[in-house]
């Protein structure tokens, strides 16, 4: 059966709509693509910070319920994807103001850099510069220091998972949860899921490839790759916050997300899992009417209210 007969009949429409990534050459075309206008919520108070870390400036975008009380809310460090290579926090406006008002918590989301012009370790040194100043009591955002989660999707769920990962051992900010979403998180790209999805309409194995190398400044799949680039590599997951995750059947992530689950599982991590039949890559975003996107979408925004406010 070929990939469009196996998809989700009610997320076909999405594939139709999508225009054909060929990386690398597309890159500039698509970093250059405006992104669709989104429906504002007045709940939501979004502004914008200059973090000032060792690595240079971090831009910043903060969200947060526009009427607070003076109490200490809960936070999310929300690191946006786009295969390492692509994005901007402003993208995920939409869903950040949906975390904000399912949890009542501050969404903290770094405009970290993008390879291929700052390869590995800059966008995860910046991503972790956010977490710690998110962290820091004197940032001015009253946040509960004891209820702070980590999350992304895609290349950000992989961020999410390294930075998990890095906090754990270097002894920094105490995570109380981790929302890593359908991640990008092994370059090593020999699972079978990843030599699946081929479909130009999606992100597949050739783009993948093409981002992993840009990611690492040069050859996937070596020996010696770090797991703060590619958690999948980690050896060691005992200590984790408690993790969600999700993907759908037809993304090349499924395979490593799932051996990601289970190693968490078998290190005695809290992981809750979902895999969506007939899901591609982000189809939650591409077809966001569809049934089967509004439960994936809700299954991890109520996850993550849980978790910060249990």
């Amino acid at each position: 059966m070929d990939f469009i007969h196996r998809v989700a009949p009610e997320l076909r429409e999405g594939i139709a709509g999508l225009p054909p990534l060929h990386l690398p050459e597309d890159l500039a075309a698509a970093r250059n693509m405006i992104p669709l206008l989104t429906e504002r919520s007045d709940r939501v108070r979004i502004t914008e910070r200059v973090l000032i870390a060792g690595s240079g400036p971090v831009r910043i975008r903060i969200y947060e319920p526009a009427k607070r009380s003076k109490h200490k809310l809960p936070a999310l460090l929300w690191t946006h994807g786009g295969g390492y290579i692509l994005g901007q926090p402003s993208g995920d406006d939409a869903l950040c103001e949906s975390f904000v008002l399912a949890a009542n918590c501050v969404v903290v989301s770094p405009d970290y850099r993008l390879a291929p012009e700052h390869p590995y370790p800059a966008a995860i040194e910046d991503s972790y510069a956010a977490l710690v100043w998110l962290a820091d009591i004197n940032n001015g955002l009253s946040i509960d220091l004891t209820r702070i989660a980590v999350g992304g999707a895609s290349a950000g769920g992989g961020l999410a998972a390294a930075l998990a990962l890095m906090a754990r051992d270097k002894g920094g900010p105490a995570l109380c949860f981790q929302l890593p979403l359908y991640p990008m998180l092994d370059d090593r790209n020999t699972t079978p899921s990843s030599y699946e999805v081929t479909h130009p309409a999606v992100w597949n194995r050739a783009n993948n490839l093409v981002a992993w190398e840009m990611y690492l400044g040069g050859p996937a799949g070596g020996t010696d790759t770090s797991p703060y680039a590619a958690p999948g590599r980690a050896e060691q997951l005992a200590g984790l916050p408690p993790a969600y995750t999700c993907v759908g059947q037809l993304d090349p992530f499924r395979d490593e997300t799932i051996d990601y689950v289970a190693q968490l599982a078998q290190a005695g991590v809290e992981v809750e899992f979902h895999l969506y039949p007939g899901g591609y890559h982000g189809f939650e975003h591409v077809v966001p009417a569809a049934e089967v996107s509004r439960r994936a979408r809700e299954g991890y925004i109520h996850a993550l209210a849980r978790a910060l406010n249990s």
